[in-house]
């Protein structure tokens, strides 16, 4: 009988220490939902733009089917939770939020999302793009909404091959808005096997939390939230600090062939 030897453990990696490693100046942050990013990356964020590192934030829905007011309507809804999401990313240095167009509980990967987001990353043209991992996690359910994980694949799909065609989508190329390489894909919500980079984030729990209490339509009970998103952090970090975890991906690097 043979048994399937455990993955290696994720390595801990200091803010400065991954920002040299991965060349980062700029990255792109795509969520389905205003406080996805905050939930999972937002102390990793607040590191990387106290360093100088630009950041930009994709929201493909406006999380108009969360909260639990019935006697809001959708709109109102997304009205509030926009206004949520640009407080937090004010909070942790994001320097833009835009807004795309899915419905919230109902993201599809189709042509039309993989290439609203191929149009970004060549405008952002980041060095690596943060986003939710497309499998999903059975550790915990709850990290794998379905648009989390549409959210992912879309993602993943116009990181590799569609942003580096420029045979793909020709009517960017014909904007000006041309092929580049991604360098490295930053993926949270990954089941626990995927998981090989662990961000310390110690220093910025606080300012995680604050983003997080700027979402006040999606809190029944701000304190748990905070126990719970506290007790997370140090779980991961497994050192007495706090940090944040990710399957990090590398999709281009010197020694990369295209299509092998």
């Amino acid at each position: 009988m043979t048994t399937t030897p455990p993955p290696p453990a994720a390595r801990l990696c200091a803010p400065e220490a991954l920002i040299a490693e991965l060349g980062l100046t700029t990255v792109l942050a795509v969520a389905a939902h205003p406080d996805d990013i905050d939930f999972g990356a937002s102390g990793t964020i607040a590191a990387l733009t106290d360093r100088g590192v630009d950041v930009a934030l994709c929201l493909l829905t406006a999380g108009d089917a969360g909260g639990f007011d019935p006697g809001r309507s959708a709109e109102e809804t997304a009205r509030i939770r926009q206004a949520e999401q640009q407080a937090a990313a004010e909070v942790v240095g994001i320097s833009e939020v835009v807004l795309l167009d899915e419905r919230d509980g109902f993201v599809t990967v189709s042509d039309k999302l993989v290439g609203q987001l191929v149009r970004l990353m060549r405008q952002v043209r980041p060095e690596a793009v943060l986003s939710f991992h497309p499998e999903r996690a059975w550790d915990r359910l709850q990290k794998s909404h379905p648009d989390h994980l549409a959210a992912g694949e879309a993602v993943v799909r116009a990181a590799y091959p569609y942003v580096e065609n420029p045979f793909a989508y020709p009517e960017l190329e014909a904007e000006g808005l041309a092929a580049f390489t991604i360098q490295h894909l930053l993926l949270m919500g990954a089941p626990q096997e995927r998981v090989n980079l662990r961000v310390d984030v110690t220093g910025y729990q606080d300012q995680k939390l604050s983003a997080l209490e700027r979402h006040f339509s999606q809190h029944r009970d701000a304190e748990r939230m905070r126990q719970f998103v506290g007790e997370q952090l140090q779980a991961v970090h497994r050192g007495g600090g706090y940090a944040e975890e990710f399957h990090h991906v590398i999709v281009n690097d010197p020694e990369t062939i295209s299509g092998f």
